[in-house]
Formats: structure tokens, sequence, C-alpha cells
């Protein structure tokens, strides 16, 4: 396994980020189990979680896997969605984050939260309030580096310039969606990580299974979450997701390699990824996605590959400027 720096922090995580949100949901406690010790044995050192994840269940059953040896490890979790009943059950207000807070530590049975990730945008609170909240937590001691998931650029580079002015913590990394069918990250994430130095943990390198080698135009499994899952679905609607993800799986087979290893080879091979986060149900699953760090990808290969999908449009829709050395 190869070991990354995080960002900045001088933090090194494994290339490979192991998301527990399958914990006490798709995986009961055995498979869990299962999965946690393959990728200890792998060499991951890096998993992430969240308190939304089956109610708090993932993270309650990832706090039992860690007794023992949380030294070893780098614990990610999240805050934001709804979490409990009544008007102020969700959110980033400091109200919500230091109560969320507590309640992560305590599923997790950890004194701290390495990295704790604003799970979503919240426009009803000020993001002072929520930048505040989080460089409280890193004083306390209950978390080490405040981080974000799902925010858009600009909203990331005015929380950078506050924490700044203030001389508050500030992100040490962002977790953005990335794979071969989702490219929106390319366009403006991506370069605010490797110009502002953070560390890059993107989800759903397979775009949510599409990329598995299981979808295609007309092809589809018999179970997933593209099929069991609302929201997935309507993410990955778009025609073009399935033609994309077809003639990737076609490619992939052409090179003798499995969709699901090459999925996740390619996102990391990005030069802002730290560690792509890989999820599973199954032992099987979790093997597939692992083989990836086995998979000497270049840069004129990732091209190759990239060139089955759509490239997104460049931020101000100068495409000259693609160009411009």
């Amino acid at each position: 396994m190869e070991y990354r720096l995080l960002g900045r922090v001088g933090v090194r995580v494994s290339a490979l980020c192991f998301g527990t949100m399958s914990f006490g949901g798709d995986a009961d406690e055995t498979t869990s189990m299962a999965m946690y010790a393959r990728c200890r044995e792998a060499g991951i050192n890096f998993f992430d979680c969240a308190n939304v994840y089956a109610s708090g269940r993932s993270e309650s059953i990832l706090g039992q896997l860690m007794s023992g040896h949380r030294d070893e490890l780098v614990i990610a979790s999240k805050v934001g969605f709804r979490m409990r009943d009544g008007v102020n059950g969700a959110g980033l207000s400091r109200q919500h984050i230091l109560r969320e807070a507590e309640d992560s530590l305590r599923r997790l049975r950890t004194d701290r939260i390495d990295i704790y990730f604003a799970h979503c945008a919240d426009s009803d609170t000020p993001l002072e309030e929520t930048l505040a909240a989080l460089h409280t937590l890193v004083h306390q001691g209950k978390i080490l580096y405040p981080a974000v998931s799902n925010w858009p650029a600009w909203q990331i580079a005015k929380a950078l310039g506050i924490c700044a002015r203030e001389g508050w913590s500030t992100f040490a990394c962002m977790q953005p969606m990335y794979s071969l069918v989702k490219r929106q990250a390319e366009v403006e994430l991506l370069p605010l990580a490797l110009d502002s130095g953070l560390g890059v943990v993107p989800y759903s390198p397979l775009g949510g299974g599409l990329l598995s080698g299981k979808y295609g135009i007309s092809a589809r499994p018999s179970q997933g979450r593209l099929i069991e899952n609302t929201l997935y679905q309507e993410r990955y609607k778009a025609g073009i997701n399935y033609e994309v993800a077809e003639r990737f799986t076609a490619y992939a087979h052409s090179h003798n390699l499995h969709p699901a290893s090459l999925a996740v080879a390619w996102a990391m091979s990005h030069p802002a990824v730290t560690a792509p986060i890989i999820g599973a149900r199954s032992i099987e699953q979790l093997n597939d996605t692992l083989a990836a760090v086995k998979i000497p990808m270049t840069q004129a290969w990732r091209n190759e590959i990239s060139e089955l999908s759509v490239e997104p449009a460049v931020a101000t829709d100068r495409t000259e400027e693609r160009q411009i050395v």
C-alpha cells in the first residue's frame, strides 16, 4: 500500500480510504468486521464515516472494530445532515455541530476525530459561525482537522479566506464526488485543492456502481444502489452515463482488468487526489477495488481512459483556454 501526505498537514494516509457507509446497513456486523479486517490486511489506515450513516450505527460498528489500535488509524466523520427530529436537528449551526461531535465521539469510542467534515452546505447559517464552531472543536482537542464535503469551490475559497483572516483552524481537505461519469470536480474544485494545498478524498469513484461492469445502455443487474436507491437513480439518470459505462466496461475487459479496479485507479491518478473512498457490500466487491493499487496508471493511459467520457466545460466557457500553457 502506498501512503500519501494529506494536503499540507503532515499526516500520511493510505492511497485508498475505506468508506464505512455500508456498516450497519447493506453490510451486517459480521460482513463489516470481515471487510474491516481485509482493509487492515491490505494496509489501509484511513477510514471514512458520517454520523448520518445508518443513523449512527456505522460509527458505532467502526468504533468497536478499531478498539485496541485506534492510534494506528486516521478516522474521518461528518456533520450536517439531519440526525434528530425538530427544527434544529440538522445544519451547520454551532449548536448542531458541537452536539453532534460529542455524539460521534461517543459512538466511535474515541477522544478525537482526526478529520471532521462539514458534510453539506448550509445557507441558513453564517459561514463564520460554522468555521468558528469547528475551530472551537480543534481548540478542545475533539477534532484535529476541519474539512469540507459537497461544497462548491467559491464557498470553500471564501471559507479559507475567513480562516486566514481570523486565525482559525482551516480546512485540511475536501471530499467531492468524482468519477469517470462525474467529472465536474476537475473544473474548479481540484485546481483549488492543488493551489491551496488541500488533500482530496473523493467519493463514488465507481459512479454509484455504474463503472462496476454491471451497467450499460441496456444492461442492469438485479440489485445495487442504482436499482434500489432513488437518490442514486436521480444522480446518474442521464443516458450518457450508461453509454460511458458501456464503453468503459468494454475497454477494461479488453485490457484484462476488472472495471471496478480500473475506475478507482483512474480516479486516484489525478494529481490533486490523495485517496479515493472505496466502499463495498461484500468481500468480493472490496477485493475488486483494492486491486486498483496494483494498476500502474500513467498520464498517457489516464488521458486515453478520459476520452471515453465527456470532459466538463471550463469554468468560463472559454474552451480555447485549455490550449493555454
